[in-house]
């Protein structure tokens, strides 16, 4: 195997800052929503198997969900008696639009260190750069 299977505390840690769970490399995203489909530096094919993202979809709305409780319950606590429903509902609304999109990126590489740990490394999880057939 190319690379051996991290320590759970440094995949977290590199999925956390947006780098790749096997071997740290960043640039993973040269767009905020586009990600590459492995590692320019180890191949770690990130889609290890189909539906492999449904887990950082599910992390994601987990985290916007969690956001828009915290604004809601903090905002009516804070303005308790007279309800500011407009500020209430506009903070609520920009919570879920903007979240989800803000938080891409990280629910996406946090994912993929997570179920690293969950489901250790094997040689078929890395694609040698010059294969370009199908997975």
């Amino acid at each position: 195997m190319p690379w051996p299977q991290p320590k759970a505390t440094k995949a977290l840690a590199r999925g956390v800052i947006g780098r790749c769970p096997v071997c740290g490399r960043g640039g993973l995203f040269p767009g905020w929503i586009r990600m590459l489909e492995e590692c320019p530096r180890c191949h770690l094919w990130f889609e290890r198997v189909e539906g492999h993202w449904i887990g950082a979809i599910g992390m994601n709305t987990i985290l916007t969900f969690g956001t828009l409780l915290i604004v809601a319950v903090g905002g009516t606590i804070a303005t308790f008696p007279d309800l500011a429903v407009t500020p209430l509902v506009i903070a609520s609304v920009a919570v879920g639009l903007f979240m989800p999109v803000a938080i891409f990126p990280l629910s996406r590489t946090l994912w993929s260190a997570i179920d690293l740990l969950m489901t250790p490394l094997t040689p078929d999880d890395f694609r040698a750069s010059s294969d370009t057939g199908d997975r």
